[in-house]
């Protein structure tokens, strides 16, 4: 038997979900056997980080970019939303799994009814939120998807909370004593740039070993997703919701509020040019 590919991941239990997850599609894919370097990263060690303030770009991903730099790993298992725009020098994304369920799901207390109150630490969702709800209150919430969950449903934190569908599928979360689950549709909440991908990063001397493993349609979409985010300087202190599919590009930004264009192949083979586009056309560049 050959020798094994090693993945770096985070320790938590949706990083080593995602971590299965490409374990088992490369398995079937190449053939390769995969074991995993479990990496704490600093957004890990200091949970009590505002990441807005902190600034979230990079505080999951840079010990596992380190490992890789160092020659501890072949690949590191990341969910593409929480890559900065640009890649580390001497690394590349080598590709995704099939995207998950890109939608936001509103986790709301059990008999809150309208939420007045919901705890995310993230931009994008608070001003969108605040276009769905009136007079909502905002508290900063972090931990793993089940800490979050029991600090809604036990320790009423807030009203609600707003996580990722992608993520609380993997772990196999379907409902929640004290909690229940509405499904916000892209026109209500537009999805951060790579939400519901998991994204696979491995030295840039190594892509040719893996290109054309990972999934062709996931790359093309996020590719438009992160070139939108480029060219905005998007990020964690960003206030940026950016989804495409194959005929349409859903956007926030705060100075248009939530749009939907219509986009094809064009778009989606040259990122570049079709987010400059894009955005100029909608004053934002």
């Amino acid at each position: 038997m050959g020798k094994k590919l090693v993945l770096a991941t985070r320790k938590s239990p949706l990083a080593l979900a995602q971590a299965e997850l490409v374990a088992a599609y490369l398995l079937g894919k190449t053939g390769d056997e995969c074991e995993f370097l479990k990496v704490v990263t600093t957004g890990d060690r200091q949970a009590e980080w505002s990441l807005e303030a902190k600034g979230g770009k990079g505080l999951f991903t840079l010990e596992l970019e380190s490992a890789l730099l160092r020659g501890e790993a072949d690949m590191a298992v990341h969910s593409a939303k929480d890559l900065p725009g640009e890649a580390a020098p001497g690394l590349a994304t080598v590709g995704y799994l099939p995207r998950e369920d890109p939608r936001d799901i509103l986790v709301v207390r059990t008999g809150a009814g309208s939420p007045k109150t919901v705890a995310t630490g993230s931009p994008r969702r608070r001003r969108q939120a605040s276009l769905l709800f009136t007079d909502l209150a905002f508290v900063e919430i972090r931990g793993n998807v089940d800490t979050r969950l029991r600090k809604i449903a036990d320790r009423h934190i807030a009203d609600a909370t707003i996580l990722a569908a992608a993520g609380l599928k993997r772990l196999g979360i379907a409902s929640w004593p004290g909690v229940e689950f509405r499904t916000l549709d892209l026109e209500s909440m537009v999805p951060a740039v790579g939400q519901g991908a998991i994204a696979v990063q491995c030295r840039a001397s190594d892509v040719g070993r893996f290109e054309g493993s990972l999934d062709a349609a996931t790359a093309r979409t996020v590719g438009l997703e992160r070139a939108v985010q480029l060219a905005l300087g998007g990020g964690c202190n960003t206030a940026l919701g950016a989804h495409a599919t194959a005929g349409a590009l859903y956007l926030y930004h705060e100075a248009v509020g939530v749009v939907s264009l219509p986009i094809g192949e064009a778009e989606l083979s040259s990122p570049g040019d079709a987010a400059a586009r894009i955005l100029g056309q909608l004053g934002l560049l």
